[in-house]
């Protein structure tokens, strides 16, 4: 069944209010992820060497070409010159990179065969180039809101807040469910076909590899992710609703609904609660009258009742 609504857990802080004041997702760099094998693939060789050495040469060429077409953007050039000036600066660089990992195999320090030296290096650099190749921003997700072990380590221990959003938007997001489990390793072959040759299916394999593969005792977490840059952007996806753990603070609860409820009529608020007889967890729409004294503001007892030493004055 396609995915129609998918959460995220969030604790309690001035990003999330002001996330959601906003509408912003932030997309995360995967080297901040907890899982540090996360997006980290190996290279499994099933290549020869005179192909590991093209593929080698091409990712370069291809990074220091989308590189070299960011810095120039904001030159007054017009844009055939700026092609034809990055073209001829990636392969020129590619070339030179390429001649510098080849001539390392013949320092003499090395003590394996020739050959077994010139497959560790190009193994070591291609792997390098691919995490360059996507190294993109990530916003992650789970398709329950009532996960007890997601509240726990991802909403502050039900302290904060699960934010529901669906896919109702124009263009419809991009979102795209993990693999658990599987191995690790990429095949050379594969990348060379998805790179090289242009295979669509071998594409697919790679993105999926890289991108979406986790180990399989993450599988609890039932997770889906956006892929984009770096950094806080405008949400692709509508926010629907938000759910508030069994320890959310009256006054956060309060804050939250203040932020959304003037401007923000299409978004429903839940309190999580807990079964009595199991460790399931259900939801109820927010009881307003929970809210009704909130902002409160502070006043002594002679600020309420007046002072009584004056009545003892008559």
């Amino acid at each position: 069944m396609p995915i129609e609504t998918v959460y995220k857990y969030r604790c309690f802080s001035p990003l999330t209010i002001d996330s959601l004041c906003r509408d912003k997702l932030f997309f995360a760099s995967p080297e901040t992820f907890n899982d540090p094998l996360d997006c980290k693939p190996t290279l499994e060789i099933d290549s020869t060497s005179t192909d590991l050495k093209k593929l080698l040469f091409e990712l370069i060429r291809l990074r220091t070409h989308a590189e070299t077409i960011a810095s120039m953007k904001q030159l007054k050039i017009n844009k055939s010159e700026i092609e034809r000036r990055a073209s001829a600066l990636a392969t020129k660089r590619a070339e030179a990179a390429l001649e510098k990992t080849l001539t390392s195999i013949y320092e003499p320090f090395y003590t394996e065969p020739r050959e077994e030296v010139e497959l560790r290096f190009l193994k070591y650099e291609i792997n390098s180039e691919i995490l360059k190749r996507y190294d993109k921003g990530i916003c992650c997700f789970s398709s329950e809101f009532d996960n007890p072990l997601l509240w726990s380590h991802y909403g502050d221990e039900h302290r904060g807040i699960c934010i529901g959003y669906d896919l109702i938007r124009k263009p419809t997001p991009d979102l795209r469910k993990v693999i658990y489990g599987g191995s690790r390793t990429i095949k050379t072959s594969v990348i060379i076909n998805a790179l090289l040759k242009g295979n669509q299916r071998a594409k697919t394999l790679l993105d999926n590899n890289v991108l979406l593969r986790k180990a399989k005792p993450w599988s609890y977490e039932k997770e889906y992710r956006l892929i984009g840059d770096v950094g806080l952007h405008e949400s692709p996806l509508r926010l629907k609703e938000i759910y508030f753990g069994l320890r959310c603070p009256t006054s956060v609860i309060h804050t939250v609904t203040s932020v959304l409820y003037k401007h923000r009529g299409d978004v429903n608020f839940y309190q999580i609660s807990n079964d009595q007889s199991s460790f399931k967890l259900h939801h109820k729409e927010l009881d307003d009258e929970e809210l009704a004294f909130y902002p409160r503001v502070a006043r002594s007892g002679i600020e309420i009742f007046g002072d009584p030493t004056i009545d003892q004055q008559y």
